[in-house]
Order: C-alpha cells, then sequence, then structure tokens
C-alpha cells in the first residue's frame, strides 16, 4: 500500500515513510469509522498462482496468497480500486504543502460518500432474513 500511495504523490525516497504509513492507517480509520468496509485482497482472491500477482496498480504487484505462496511482508493492498482511490485522494489531501490540497479533499470526501451508499462497501447492520 505504501509504495502505491508513494507513486501516487511522486515520492522515491523513504524519508516520509513514516508520516505516509500514518495517513494511510487514518484514512483506513476513518473509513471504517464511518462505516464503510475495507478489505484487503487475501487468501480468497487467488486467481492464478503460476502468474504470481492479479494485476499491476500504479506499476505495483497485487500478490495472491494461499499456504505455499504467503503474501511478502508488508503487502498489503486494498481489493477495491474505489479503497484504493480514496486513500490516494486522503494522503494528496493531507500529505505535505500541496497547493490544490482542497481539490484533494473534495475528491475523498466525494469518493467516501458515494462508497457509504454503494452495496458491498457497507455493512447496513441488518440481517436479509
Amino acid at each position: 500500500m505504501l509504495a502505491i500511495v508513494k507513486k501516487a504523490l511522486r515520492i522515491t525516497k523513504d524519508a516520509f515513510d513514516d508520516e505516509l504509513m500514518l495517513l494511510i492507517n487514518d484514512c483506513i480509520e476513518e473509513m471504517t469509522g464511518l462505516g464503510v468496509l475495507v478489505n484487503f485482497y487475501g487468501q480468497n482472491y487467488i486467481i492464478d498462482i503460476d502468474r504470481e500477482y492479479l494485476a499491476t496498480i500504479y506499476g505495483q504487484k497485487i500478490y495472491v496468497q494461499d499456504e505455499d505462496h504467503p503474501l511478502p511482508d508488508g503487502v498489503e493492498i486494498p481489493d477495491s480500486p474505489q479503497i484504493l482511490t480514496a486513500i490516494i485522494a486522503y494522503c494528496k489531501w493531507k500529505f505535505g504543502d500541496n497547493e490544490n490540497a482542497d481539490r484533494w479533499e473534495n475528491i475523498y470526501h466525494e469518493k467516501l460518500a458515494q462508497l457509504k451508499t454503494m452495496t458491498g462497501f457497507t455493512d447496513w447492520g441488518g440481517s436479509n432474513g
């Protein structure tokens, strides 16, 4: 997740990794606190072990996982590009002195509002039975 956010922010150095991880985790906690389900790829998403990854987002491989092929340390990728977009927008809004911070704040809040109304991204707290 960190590698994807760093690419989106055009950061190549590791000097800001702690701050970026704080922002990523803050965003995830905010979204989950507001009722958005944030899930990550795991053993239920095995598609092709021979390829070793599901897809590429921003040049980062999304790895599969099973008993014989665990995820490499530190690899956590949201299972939805919608969630990933929200996290990137949040980080672009909050990180550094960004002249476009207002624009990224609006993008984040629009995405968050959208996620809160979409099936599969919220726990409605009721049962279907």
